[in-house]
């Protein structure tokens, strides 16, 4: 059998890092290859799975491989309080782009334009998921698969089509931008072949993704609160839509 810890040295710097339970559970359930996953407690671990995912124990139990507590601070500086940690090849990038392109699409995609915050961004990811959307996008600097925001997105970047590109790459279909000046959502129908655009969190939409915008929809505000946070609007939005096209299976 390979030595967990060589196998993690030789992997690491190619891979997806899934920290935590949730992490590794979402991963597995939705189809990632994962060549290693460790923990410190292998039985509390496997206890845990059964209690809270039943259907991947069979797959946790084939892959969870128990090291020392010093072998496993090494390989994750700041260890999620479950105690397991894995590393997962990254989908392909080819086909999360013919994901995004296929149409007809039977959901949004959610573009979040030049994003700051990486947990606001795995937040994003993890409600994109849940709603079924077809992908999340970036645009700008930020890496939508660093670390940090895996972590905020609990391993649900496998359950959705997760990439980085430029404005002028956006796939296909009519751009709903969310803006305070834009109309109320709350008359707008959003098809299913939408891009809902998201500005960054400091300074909203840039000039360029607001240039290819065909509408403007706003979310409803009390007077004088100056906005949401990211994923609370990202939410209110895919809620909007999931509510007239119904609930994702």
């Amino acid at each position: 059998m390979n030595d967990p810890v060589r196998v993690w040295c030789q992997l690491r710097d190619d891979s997806v890092l899934l920290d935590g339970f949730h992490a590794l559970k979402h991963a597995v359930r939705f189809g990632a290859r994962v060549p290693v996953a460790v923990t410190t407690d292998r039985p509390a671990v496997l206890e845990l799975a059964e209690e809270l995912a039943p259907d991947v124990r069979a797959a946790l139990d084939g892959l969870l491989t128990e090291i020392p507590g010093t072998a496993f601070t090494a390989l994750v500086p700041r260890p999620h309080p479950t105690s397991v940690a894995a590393l997962a090849v990254r989908p392909s990038r080819a086909a999360h782009l013919e994901t995004l392109a296929r149409a007809p699409r039977t959901a949004p995609v959610v573009v979040l334009d030049n994003p700051r915050n990486l947990g606001n961004a795995g937040a994003v990811i993890r409600l994109a998921a849940g709603f079924g959307a077809t992908g999340v996008v970036t645009t700008g600097t930020l890496d939508p698969w660093h670390p940090t925001v895996v972590r905020g997105g609990a391993g649900l970047h496998f359950a959705t089509a997760v990439e980085r590109l430029a404005v002028d790459e956006l796939p296909a279909g009519p751009v709903f931008a969310l803006d305070p000046e834009g109309e109320d959502i709350r008359g707008t129908k959003l098809p299913d072949d939408a891009l809902l655009a998201f500005g960054s969190e400091r300074s909203g939409l840039s000039a360029e993704l607001r240039s290819r915008a065909d509408h403007l929809v706003s979310l409803p505000m009390r007077p004088q609160v100056s906005s949401y946070n990211l994923a609370t609007s990202v939410a209110m939005t895919l809620f909007h839509w999931s509510a007239a096209e119904g609930a994702p299976a």
